[in-house]
């Protein structure tokens, strides 16, 4: 099977809004998603297993930066055109940079949803989010939107921001071809069908990582209350 068919799909939405709505984690909801995508989209998680073994074995993530290194500077599109760039973010307080795959992708979305949830708790210690995903403003304003996120979605067109910290990867034929019924050209504006490695980095005000969660299997995110520590720790530095 190397396509999804439209019984599958609804399949899957079905399973996304029960993984949502469950008690739980973030990683217990992914968890759950994961094995249910893989129940009826078998395929696709057995390629991905595959794919998590490669990355894996090339290192993928591995040379991101790490804790007391400085974390590299960007400037980039929010969702509404304007530039947001990293130093101006530090000057009110510390920043979670967090990875996405995209809009389309409901591992990123539940992340999203959680994060949103957290976001009160965010903001009372003085810290603040930006999250980052290869996609045109359009579809960053879905899930803006969607996701009802108070913090700004960027733009890193072409990968050009994770491929300068390791991040991107390049997916595969067999991906490829599984994924086809996303219009991946049309989100990114290129058929470069690459993405970045979700991943958190947590920056202090002087610029410095204080903590960061890399894992090639996208279907693994930082959970809430290790970003919540983190974040709580920056703040707590002067």
């Amino acid at each position: 099977m190397t396509s999804l068919s439209p019984a599958d799909a609804e399949q899957l939405k079905l399973a996304f809004l029960r993984c949502r709505d469950m008690e739980g984690t973030l990683n217990d909801q992914l968890r759950a998603y994961a094995d249910a995508s893989r129940e009826v989209f078998p395929a696709y998680g057995e390629a991905v297993d595959r794919l998590v073994v490669r990355l894996n074995g090339n290192g993928g993530g591995e040379t991101a930066p790490r804790p007391g290194d400085a974390m590299p500077p960007f400037m980039l599109p929010d969702e509404g055109g304007r530039l947001v760039a990293l130093p101006a973010l530090l000057a009110r307080g510390p920043v979670a940079v967090m990875f996405f795959r995209g809009h389309w992708c409901p591992y990123c979305r539940l992340n999203m949803r959680a994060v949103v949830q957290a976001e009160v708790r965010i903001r009372a210690m003085g810290a603040q989010i930006v999250a980052i995903m290869p996609e045109t403003q359009e579809y960053t304003q879905q899930l803006k939107s969607g996701s009802g996120a108070p913090f700004p979605i960027l733009t890193d067109l072409d990968n050009g921001y994770a491929l300068s910290l390791n991040l991107a990867i390049c997916l595969g034929a067999e991906i490829q071809d599984l994924l086809s019924y996303q219009d991946m050209a049309k989100f990114h504006g290129n058929d470069g069908w690459m993405l970045p490695i979700p991943a958190v980095f947590v920056v202090g005000r002087d610029g410095l990582v204080k903590a960061r969660f890399v894992d090639p299997d996208f279907r693994k995110r930082m959970e809430i209350d290790d970003l919540l520590e983190a974040l709580e720790d920056a703040s707590r530095e002067r």
